[in-house]
């Protein structure tokens, strides 16, 4: 009975609270690594649809309360300290780290995959800390779990084992290994960073052209400057050139580099964004972000290196609007020949969105609410190259830019809101709704090689729509989310954590 009582307590015990906190604000984790919070990133764009200070989007960024508020935050983790060195180094310098294991278990359904995966466990351990300027984290994550499917595929887009019963294993499942790390030495201005993320530039949320969420994680080393109201954001990224990650494709070297500037105004952000792809190629003197990459591009030898540029702008309105949109030019013949639109040497994509919001108090809890609705058109051969598994702007297979790929037309809409509960937690629920046309001509898809041809533009593409309603509890240790997706391509996804 004693035990019971134990039992029931340290289950409530665990609901209550909020979650911990991160080095940085980054996107969201929609295949795996699933912390507490269920859309974090959503909820940062709508602090800044309704504030009043300047907006800047280029993640990930640093988190300028994390070391302010780590023993607030952080002290009721597994094991948690912060201290001082004293006078043995000769005087105090701070630091501070928090290890909380992780624990899921997930129920996934996907109908275009033609699987199950059921049940589905992942382990392993949160780590996070600083040391005077230096901060770091650490997710990383070992999974276990059984498919329906004879073949089964990733569900995440990554590499994945199967063990079999007739290869001795005792079962069949599969296993594989995740994590996301960040480490950073900081100066008043500057940020200088090792870490295993996905970049997401501008202001839109779903469909964002030249870095977005969706893609899948990759090495990065990147230097951060914040000058006012100038963000300067230089990367070099070491990508895969096959998505299956065992291929000896990737016995090749595909490079990234990448600088975004960024001038935020008050209530107006001007953006641009400028990449550069090589493929066997390092050119280490493109990291420094005074080198403007669409001109130093024409240096290289054109079959082995892939750029595109875009510019993109946000306007806030009253803290309950925020208007803007993106363009991205990958190649062009002229500016005539771009806006006469019929050749494949024309590569562009376009994106316009809004997001509305506004912050209720329903008695003495905060609700945040709001709608946020995109639409992007992205031209074929788009994001490609001239071999296939060469400079295409892609990881592993997937685009770095807009999820769609080539030859794609999206409307993307979606209604939400989240209650904050006090020490109860937090609960958020959803309803994305998604209109997508996607081509089936050469172009369209990111590994077709590069042809100069008459362009047809999701030509006789079916619409595939889905709407997926979601609800999403965090507590201070356990959280819930499922998500439920309808129409054309149905899916579940349904998880439990559990971090301490």
């Amino acid at each position: 009975m004693r035990l019971r009582i134990l039992l029931f307590w340290g289950v409530l015990l665990a609901m209550f609270g909020t979650a911990g906190a991160a080095s940085v604000v980054g996107s969201e984790r929609t295949r795996n690594l699933r912390q507490l919070d269920y859309m974090p990133m959503l909820m940062e764009y709508h602090r800044q649809t309704v504030g009043d200070t300047r907006q800047f989007f280029t993640y990930p960024r640093r988190n300028y309360d994390f070391i302010r508020d780590f023993s607030k935050t952080e002290s009721s983790a597994m094991v948690f300290f912060a201290d001082t060195t004293g006078e043995f180094f000769g005087t105090d310098h701070r630091f501070g780290l928090a290890a909380s294991p992780v624990f899921g278990v997930d129920y996934q359904a996907r109908e275009s995959l033609g699987d199950t995966l059921w049940p589905s466990f992942d382990g392993g351990l949160y780590l996070r800390g600083y040391a005077d300027s230096l901060d770091f984290d650490l997710d990383a994550r070992m999974y276990a779990g059984e498919h329906s499917a004879q073949k089964p595929k990733s569900f995440d887009g990554e590499v994945f084992d199967v063990q079999t019963k007739e290869g001795k294993a005792g079962a069949d499942y599969v296993s594989y290994s995740r994590y996301r790390a960040h480490m950073a030495l900081n100066y008043a201005w500057a940020r200088l960073q090792l870490a295993r993320d996905v970049l997401h530039w501008g202001p839109g949320y779903y469909n964002n052209l030249a870095m977005n969420q969706y893609a899948l994680p990759y090495n990065m080393l990147s230097l951060d400057l914040t000058l006012g109201p100038l963000r300067i954001f230089s990367v070099y990224a070491d990508l895969r050139v096959d998505s299956w990650s065992y291929s000896r494709n990737n016995l090749n070297d595909r490079n990234l580099y990448a600088h975004r500037y960024e001038l935020a105004l008050g209530n107006l952000t001007l953006g641009m964004s400028e990449i550069q792809v090589l493929y066997n190629e390092n050119k280490p003197w493109l990291f420094a972000p005074i080198v403007p990459l669409f001109i130093e591009k024409g240096n290289y030898t054109e079959r082995v290196n892939n750029g595109a540029l875009a510019v993109d702008m946000n306007y806030r309105l009253f803290s309950v609007v925020r208007l803007y949109g993106e363009f991205l030019l990958d190649d062009m013949e002229s500016p005539y020949a771009v806006y006469e639109n019929k050749y494949s040497n024309n590569r562009w994509a376009g994106m316009l969105g809004m997001q509305a919001g506004h912050d209720f108090h329903v008695g003495k809890r905060l609700l945040q609410a709001g709608t946020i609705a995109e639409i992007a058109r992205v031209e074929p051969f788009t994001y490609c190259h001239y071999d296939t598994a060469q400079a295409q702007m892609a990881h592993l297979g997937e685009p770095l830019g807009n999820p769609n790929g080539p030859n794609s037309l999206a409307v993307d809409w979606t209604l939400y809101g989240q209650l904050e509960m006090g020490s109860l937690g937090g609960l958020f629920l959803s309803v994305h709704q998604k209109w997508l046309w996607k081509g089936t001509d050469a172009g369209s898809g990111i590994e077709d090689p590069y042809k100069t041809v008459r362009k047809r533009f999701v030509h006789d593409a079916p619409l595939v729509y889905t709407v997926t309603p979601s609800v999403g509890y965090r507590g201070r240790h356990l959280a819930f989310m499922g998500e439920f997706g309808l129409g054309d391509e149905k899916s579940v996804n349904v998880r439990t954590s559990f971090m301490w």
